[in-house]
């Protein structure tokens, strides 16, 4: 008899065990289910840097057929002009050197932030051919291919003889 009890007291606790082992997995499974419904669904990937053969392409528009296009047609361009020399116009401050002048040029600009007008003076030596131009003279000087390694202008003609 006392071992029916014993297979009856076993028998009792295998059932409890059961329902605990079958409760455990059935509370478990909200709290799993509840996290997931909570997160996002999918986190995207920063698209900031993306590599060369993964970013968008543009789709290039497409030409017409050569044929269906017109010629292109150029006027002649004149064969002297090889594009516009600066003037500048000065008076000439020495005389001293042999087909050389050196022109003073006043340049007034107003200051870009300020609007002041600013007046500063630049220097220029200019190829003088005939040594015509004498100091206090106004003169005109044209920019030219460089001709030593300060001169790069030339007298165009002298406006003004000086007193």
């Amino acid at each position: 008899m006392a071992d029916d009890d014993q297979q009856v007291a076993e028998d009792n606790t295998v059932p409890e065990a059961v329902e605990a082992e079958a409760e455990a997995p059935a509370e478990q499974a909200p709290e799993e289910q509840a996290p997931d419904e909570q997160a996002p669904a999918a986190k995207t990937k920063s698209r900031r840097h993306v590599p060369r053969a993964e970013r968008r392409r543009r789709t290039k528009a497409k030409r017409e057929p050569a044929t269906a296009r017109k010629p292109i047609a150029r006027p002649a361009k004149p064969a002297a002009e090889r594009g516009r020399r600066q003037e500048r116009r000065g008076v000439v401050v020495s005389d001293k050197g042999d087909k050389t002048i050196v022109v003073k040029v006043d340049v007034i600009r107003s200051h870009p932030k300020y609007k002041k007008v600013v007046r500063r003076s630049v220097k220029f030596h200019a190829h003088d051919e005939g040594n015509s131009a004498g100091v206090g003279d106004t003169v005109r000087i044209v920019e030219t291919r460089p001709l030593s390694k300060t001169k790069r202008w030339r007298l165009a003609e002298i406006v003004e003889k000086a007193r």
